[in-house]
């Protein structure tokens, strides 16, 4: 496979995850501690649009208020989830068509926030074509999409 870098604020991490979720073709599956930033909710939405199966989980604590991003989301009826059963859920990852040959998944520190794109020394790292380490991810992104909790609205109440 191949790996792809990026560091904010030199960098343009935000742009390297927008073009990796543009290139799916079957599914995304989203882990974020923090979560506003538009332009990635916009173009999650673009590949739900397109038929592609878009899932996100999101820490509670930091995203229960509500932001736009995750309202976007929402409306478009991306299937949002929080995660309830941590201190933090702080995994900040996607995974592209894990099922296929084209796998991928994007992680490091950077969060999906504004901040990280230009105020913060963050990384991301995207690691295409290694399937065995992508479906290892998945699974773990699974087991914590079966302890999530469904978001319908904002503000979100712990239950």
């Amino acid at each position: 496979g191949s790996i792809e870098v990026g560091f904010s604020p030199h960098d343009d991490p935000e742009q390297m995850l927008l073009s990796l979720i543009n290139s799916a073709r079957r599914s995304v599956h989203v882990q974020a501690y923090a979560f506003t930033s538009q332009p990635i909710a916009k173009e999650l939405i673009a590949a739900a649009s397109r038929g592609v199966e878009v899932s996100v989980l999101a820490d509670a604590k930091m995203n229960k208020r509500g932001n736009r991003a995750l309202e976007l989301l929402l409306v478009a009826g991306v299937p949002l989830r929080f995660e309830t059963a941590y201190a933090a859920a702080h995994n900040k990852l996607i995974i592209v068509d894990a099922a296929t040959s084209a796998c991928a998944l994007a992680t490091g520190s950077y969060n999906f926030t504004w901040s990280a794109a230009n105020r913060n020394a963050e990384n991301v790292m995207i690691v295409r074509g290694n399937c065995p380490l992508v479906k290892h991810y998945l699974d773990n992104w699974q087991r914590h999409e079966r302890e999530a909790t469904r978001v319908r609205k904002f503000p979100f109440v712990t239950p």
